[in-house]
């Protein structure tokens, strides 16, 4: 899909602040600092819609982007794990992920993001359980692959797959910004 126009729609933190239009929805999960917004900014073929920052934590809300006016939303999770934030404010953001990944009825896809140099997190383990459990259309995109050479990619690919729990048919994408 060609990306044509991409807009910051709003950073919901409920379901009285998410667009009723019924659009699909595509939702990016992932630890903080994983890449989510480099993967956001590289779809859209934008330099900084979503902003990006060496400072985990800076996604406190559910944030919108809605991609070629009438076509979809992405939308941009907290990342979960490490972030300079309190556990009660983390418990919050996972029960408002939870409810949404739950309950809505036009996502479509989770990214679920992780980084393709280490193992997945306890973390990541817990959110692709989940989603596997939920059966929730999913597709694990493994970042910051040009950080690692390439001579070394199937090695922690196969790595990730395994430690993860990625079977045969499931969706994985190893990517670079």
């Amino acid at each position: 899909m060609k990306v044509n126009i991409a807009e910051f729609i709003i950073s919901a933190v409920g379901p009285d602040q998410y667009p009723d239009d019924s659009l699909p929805e595509v939702a990016l999960a992932g630890r903080s600092n994983v890449g989510k917004s480099s993967l956001i900014n590289r779809m859209i073929n934008r330099k900084n819609l979503a902003r990006t920052s060496s400072t985990p934590g800076k996604t406190q809300h559910m944030n919108y982007y809605r991609i070629n006016e009438d076509s979809m939303y992405f939308v941009d999770f907290p990342g979960y794990g490490y972030a300079k934030v309190s556990k009660t404010q983390r418990a919050v953001w996972g029960k408002m992920v939870e409810k949404y990944l739950s309950e809505r009825d036009t996502l479509k896809l989770v990214l679920l993001i992780v980084d393709l140099r280490h193992s997945p997190t306890s973390n990541d383990k817990m959110m692709f359980d989940w989603l596997k459990h939920y059966d929730l259309p999913m597709c694990v995109v493994a970042t910051k692959a040009d950080k690692i050479p390439k001579t070394r990619w199937q090695k922690h690919i196969k790595t990730m797959k395994q430690e993860l729990g990625v079977l045969p048919g499931d969706n994985f994408i190893p990517f670079s910004s």
